[in-house]
């Protein structure tokens, strides 16, 4: 039996602006982008909370992956909507707009059987929050973080709770540095493993990713593109693909965890490539294998 992967998220409406185009509500967030990916390689268990105005393609785009959605909540009111633009630079997104509706009154309600999902990802959402999730987890899980900015300074000593208590962090390069205090990125990376999980992973856009782990750092390059349509949701696809891969093995070795960051870097290129998830409506698991062949070749000697 495959392991299953539970991520705990947003799914939400986008607008973007890039210099490839404009798109208006759009399917978008974190657990839209982290399931898609992560459900080439595993099983996927899906927990936000959208309004009575999502629409029903966009649903079935997401089940159309495989993706379980019971943990889907459907609350009267507005979905989770943010505009943002690429305009000015493609390595950093403009927020015009944001508007939580439904999302802020977010509370987690796991569906019966989600709790058994072995590989858990919490999503970029309060740190309170990710930790009101974890009481309800016991025993042995492979648990991964993100977070933000926003949450690094308004609620820095929950978030470092809440990060002791998983097996592993993604960030990228500005919020490592930002919760470190460090400015160069290996003490960058050391700091974030002495707050207690076992691997951390810094998001570099363009220049790659690097692993951080007690007894091995690994770095790889991003995957070479010609053309960027849209970087939204870059991050958690990497993610997606990053423990997808670690979940189908079902073994955390320091091999499969250097295998799981090239798999998120292929994973990654394939989303910039057009705008929501467009992309992965195109493409076969075997257009993945040969992308991530061609990555090793390009980067082994």
């Amino acid at each position: 039996m495959l392991n299953e992967i539970l991520v705990i998220g947003s799914v939400a409406l986008d607008t973007i602006k890039s210099p490839a185009g404009y798109s208006k509500e759009i399917l978008g967030g974190s657990a839209t982008y982290f399931s898609v990916s992560a459900s080439f390689f595993a099983p996927v268990n899906l927990v936000a909370t959208v309004g009575s105005d999502f629409p029903e393609a966009h649903r079935k785009t997401i089940t159309s992956f495989g993706v379980d959605l019971k943990g889907l909540e459907v609350k009267e009111g507005k979905t989770f909507r943010w505009e943002g633009s690429y305009v000015k630079d493609m390595n950093c997104a403009e927020t015009i707009e944001t508007q939580l509706n439904v999302f802020a009154e977010f509370k987690p309600c796991l569906p019966k059987g989600y709790e058994k999902s072995k590989y858990i990802f919490l999503a970029n959402i309060d740190p309170d929050l990710q930790i009101f999730i974890l009481k309800r987890f016991a025993g042995k899980r492979f648990i991964g973080c993100d977070s933000m900015n926003h949450w690094i300074k308004n609620k820095n000593s929950s978030l470092k709770e809440m990060i002791k208590k998983t097996s592993m962090i993604f960030l990228n390069d500005m919020e490592a540095k930002m919760l470190s205090g460090e400015s160069n990125m290996l003490k960058a990376g050391k700091y974030l493993l002495n707050l207690g999980p076992r691997f951390a992973v810094v998001k570099r856009g363009e220049y790659g990713a690097i692993l951080f782990a007690k007894d091995f750092i690994f770095m790889a390059p991003a995957y070479l593109l010609e053309e960027i349509r849209d970087p939204t949701g870059a991050g958690d696809t990497f993610a997606g693909g990053f423990m997808g891969y670690l979940a189908k093995t079902g073994k955390i070795n320091e091999k499969n965890m250097k295998n799981a960051l090239l798999w998120g870097s292929v994973m990654a290129s394939f989303t910039v490539q057009d705008f929501s998830i467009n992309r992965f409506l195109k493409i076969s698991r075997k257009d993945i294998e040969k992308r991530y062949k061609d990555f090793k070749e390009l980067i082994t000697l």
